[in-house]
Parts: structure tokens; C-alpha cells; sequence
């Protein structure tokens, strides 16, 4: 079954406004056919065969130390090609690829290509994996969780994380341990022990991790950590320096999303550019210099264009700022993300227009849960459905507990007489004078108040006398949410490979509707 984001309370607003093209602006960048026609022909005419060059051999250089797929291989040539262009997703290089809806959103990146190809034919469609390499909070990458399990690595942060080479083997040890006895888990164990060894970087983890679970879909993976790529931004990476170009273009958007949605995603900064040395600094602008945050660079106007112009490699983007870079560097269509990317991308449409670059459709990636027959049985037991653990779980469970309690049905029909009776009394009562209005209100409320305490003292004796029914029900969500939230943001993708295998990545790929943002329940 599925369950639309239109209806799951914990999705933004923001997004289900943007979906239901309610979002001014942005009508033409939702998942649409023709919308797909009008972006080919304005990325056909904004990625020259120079770049196409470029990225070929870069994917093909990075690629060099393992053996593409011949679909891989097909791919990259297909590059080279004007009638070419890829759809994108990106993550950070989370230890053994983290939560598993890594595996999802790539899925849908590439079955987004093949539904374009069906629908496109004259045209090619390749699925490109961006590797944040170029991130320095380690912290947030180095770790990942299974069923009974938390594993972490232990390296120097403070630089890309992409080049931090692997030293400490303890979780390698600790993975075997719980999974040497599951059907596919000599598999998994056989590509951790691979991905992780001694003296490799992340970033080579990752891309080896990536390629043994899709490289026969033919996706591409590409780390935009590249001279010959950054040098194409230099004009992009020269406004952040001179015009705070991201900053200022974006104060209209930001301002309409706080006031609309109550919220901002991202706030840029007046520079988003870091500085690469052995570690990434913000780059910031005092007076008429700019410096190296916590180190003791400091570089003129003149000084800083010179540097860029020489060394484009030192300059990396920022998460806010590297959207552009993105789509620089690629013929790219559209970006498959979570809720969170998506809604800082859609603060950057004006700037896109002012740095003239094709801003691409946008299309939120789909979520999926993964629940067992027993779990799926006690859910039917219990009176619940599954579309009740994606809204407020606390009513839910309340109302449960309360359902049929005469009491409870006498309390809220005497409430409604209540209302009734003092609404009809105010009425009188201010046409004869506004002060003894005012006592009315007064009374109503206190007695009001009094009906809510009878029934929270009504729930609260229900809660014990049905205790062991409350606690399947609590027990029941943390099933299906687990640590509180949804599994997918909690769970490795090893915790279903081990028992299901390469089945499981096809399942996957199935249940997706590319054409849809919804929440997919496959039983397991």
C-alpha cells in the first residue's frame, strides 16, 4: 500500500504545496512530462561539447582503479552525446552508506532515467550519483545503525571527508559478529572488509559500495571535487566573492517562505565558499580582505580573483551553494532529494536566473517502510492501520482507548449542550449590558475547563485500566518507527540485504512510482 505525502501530517507544507503546484514559481519544475520537454530543450542549449568532454573523462578517471559494468561503460559514452542528459541525486558518504533511504533515492534516480527513456526515445538518460565529498563534518558521517547494533569510525575531522583515510577496522570486526550467519551476510561482510580497508579514503568506500549495489543499472558516480570541473565555476564562484550574489538573490524567497511556511531551511551567508587546505575554512569578508576562518590566510580582492583563477581546486561550495555548481558541471534535468534538500533548492530559483543557469525540475524522493507479516498482523489486531502511525499517534491512541466509553460519549454531549445553552444565554446577555457579556464568557470558560479535566482524569484512568492494550499499541509504533522515528532514517540497508539479497533491491526498485512522492509499506 501507499500513502501520499498529501496526507502524512509530518510532511511540510512547503513540500506538499510545491507538489500540488500551489507554489508560485514553480509549476514548471514539478514532475511532469511536458515540463521534461521544456527542460531538455533548455539544457540541450546550456552544456557545450567541451563540457560533455570534461565530465566523461573525469567519471572515467575516478572510475579507473575498479571495473565498470558494461551498462556503466554505456553510460559514460552516452555522455559525450548532445542528445544526452542525467538525472542527479547526491548524499553525504555515510559509513557503509548510512540510513538506508540512501539506497531508495538512488533507486528512484534511476528508474527516473529509464521512465524518461521510455517516454523520450531520441534521447539518452543516465542516473549520476554526486558524492558530497567535499563535506568536513565527520561527525555526522561516521556512523550507521542496524537492528541491534550502532557501528563507528574513528578519523581526523576537520577536512573533506572524502580524503580521510580509513585507520581504525574495530566495526568491520563487530559487522561479521552479527551478520556472518544471515543468508546474504558473507556477501555484505565481503564488501565491508573491501570498502574499508586500511589506507583507502571515503570517498573510495563509497564509490566501491555504490558500484557492487548498482552498477549493473548503469549508474555513474561522480565526485565534483575536480580541477577541470571547478574551473567551469569560476564565474560562479567569483560573484560569491565580489557580489554576496547568493546572499542578496535569495533575501525575496527566504522572506516568503518565513512568513508563509514559518521556516527557512537554509540561510546562505554573504560568502559560501569554503577554502580548501588539510582542512575546510569558511571564507569571509572583513573590510576590504578576506580571510581564512581559523587559520591565517588572508588574501586581498586582487589576491583572492588571482587564487581562484590558478587554483579553482582550493575553492569548494557550500551545501546552499553547491546546487549551482552541480548543475554547472552537468547536462543535468532534474535533482532526486529529501524533503529537506528539496526545500533549500526551491530558495534558489532567483539565483539561478541571475548567475544564468537552467534551474532544474525538482522531484522529493520517495520513502518506503519495510514491515514483517507478524507486525503487520498485530496492527490489524489492534484495531489500528497503518495510515494511523503518520499522523498524531497520541490521538490516535486515545481515541482507542476511549472508543464506545459511555462516559466519554455522555461528557462530550454535555459539553455541546454546554456550548449551546451559553451561547444562547451570551446573546441576551449583551444586549442588556457588555459587562455582564464579559461574566457570561467568564463562566463559560471556567466550566469548560472543568469538562476538560473530567476528561483527561477519564483517559488517564483509561490508560490504566487498559494498560497492557496502551502499551502494544506504544510498542506497535516503535515497530514501526523505530527509536521515534521513521525507520528508514534509522536502519542500514544491511539489516534487509542480509536476508533478502539483490531480491530486495529489485523489490525496491518495483514498489517506486517515479511519477509520485509517497510513502510505500511492503511487507517482508
Amino acid at each position: 500500500m501507499t500513502i501520499g505525502f498529501q496526507n502524512i501530517d509530518s510532511i511540510p507544507q512547503l513540500i506538499k504545496d510545491f507538489l500540488s503546484q500551489d507554489l508560485d514559481g514553480f509549476r514548471d519544475k514539478v514532475f511532469g512530462l511536458d515540463n521534461f520537454k521544456n527542460q531538455i530543450a533548455e539544457k540541450q542549449n546550456a552544456f557545450s561539447a567541451e563540457q560533455r568532454e570534461q565530465l566523461y573523462n573525469t567519471i572515467f578517471s575516478q572510475n579507473s582503479d575498479g571495473q565498470m559494468s558494461l551498462k556503466q561503460m554505456e553510460n559514460l559514452f552516452f555522455l559525450k552525446d548532445q542528445q544526452t542528459f542525467t538525472i542527479t541525486t547526491g548524499h553525504q558518504l555515510n559509513l557503509f552508506t548510512g540510513p538506508v533511504f540512501f539506497i531508495y533515492k538512488i533507486l528512484q534516480t534511476i528508474k527516473t532515467a529509464a521512465f524518461l527513456k521510455q517516454n523520450f526515445p531520441e534521447y539518452n538518460f543516465v542516473p549520476i550519483f554526486w558524492m558530497a565529498t567535499e563535506d568536513h563534518d565527520f561527525e555526522e558521517i561516521n556512523h550507521f545503525k542496524t537492528r541491534d547494533h550502532y557501528y563507528e569510525v574513528n578519523g581526523k575531522s576537520g577536512g573533506d571527508v572524502g580524503n580521510i583515510r580509513i585507520e581504525d577496522q574495530f566495526f568491520i570486526n563487530e559487522f561479521e559478529k552479527e551478520f556472518k550467519d544471515n543468508l546474504y551476510g558473507t556477501e555484505l561482510i565481503l564488501w565491508i572488509k573491501k570498502a574499508y580497508q586500511k589506507g583507502k579514503t571515503h570517498t573510495q568506500a563509497i564509490r566501491y559500495l555504490v558500484n557492487q549495489l548498482f552498477s549493473d543499472y548503469g549508474l555513474l558516480t561522480l565526485d565534483g571535487n575536480e580541477k577541470v570541473l571547478k574551473d567551469q565555476a569560476k564565474d560562479i564562484f567569483r560573484k560569491e566573492l565580489l557580489q554576496d550574489q547568493l546572499f542578496e538573490t535569495t533575501k525575496n524567497q527566504r522572506h516568503f517562505f518565513e512568513e508563509k511556511y514559518h521556516k527557512v531551511q537554509v540561510n546562505p551567508r554573504e560568502i559560501n565558499l569554503f577554502y580548501l587546505t588539510e582542512t575546510r575554512n569558511r571564507i569571509e569578508k572583513i573590510n576590504e580582505n578576506y580571510f581564512v576562518l581559523d587559520t591565517d590566510l588572508k588574501f586581498s580582492r586582487e589576491e583572492i580573483l588571482a587564487e581562484l583563477e590558478n587554483y579553482p581546486e582550493k575553492f569548494s561550495p557550500n551545501a546552499v551553494l553547491r546546487p549551482a555548481y552541480q548543475e554547472t558541471v552537468l547536462p543535468n534535468l532534474a535533482y532526486v532529494g529529501g524533503n529537506a534538500e528539496i526545500m533549500y533548492w526551491l530558495e534558489l530559483r532567483d539565483y539561478f536566473t541571475s548567475v544564468n543557469l537552467p534551474f532544474p525540475i525538482l522531484i522529493p524522493r520517495n520513502s518506503m517502510l519495510f514491515l514483517d507479516r507478524k507486525t503487520e498482523h498485530k496492527i490489524e489486531k489492534s484495531g489500528l492501520t497503518i495510515r494511523d502511525f503518520f499522523g498524531n499517534f497520541a490521538e490516535v491512541i486515545n481515541e482507542k482507548l476511549l472508543e464506545g466509553n459511555e462516559i466519554q460519549s455522555l461528557l462530550l454531549q454535555k459539553e455541546q449542550d454546554l456550548i449551546e445553552s451559553f451561547s444562547e444565554i451570551k446573546a441576551k446577555a449583551e444586549l442588556t449590558d457588555k459587562s455582564f457579556g464579559n461574566l457570561v464568557k467568564a463562566e463559560e470558560t471556567r466550566q469548560l475547563k472543568s469538562f476538560k479535566r473530567m476528561q483527561k482524569r477519564l483517559l488517564k484512568a483509561e490508560k490504566i485500566k487498559q494498560s497492557e492494550r496502551f502499551d502494544q499499541m506504544q510498542d506497535l509504533f516503535l515497530k514501526v518507527h523505530p527509536g521515534g522515528i521513521w525507520q528508514e532514517r534509522i536502519f542500514n540497508f544491511s539489516v534487509f540485504y542480509a536476508d533478502y539479497g539483490r531480491q530486495w533491491i529489485e523489490d525496491c526498485y518495483e514498489a517506486i512510482d517515479v511519477q509520485k512522492s509517497e510513502l510505500i509499506i511492503c511487507t517482508i
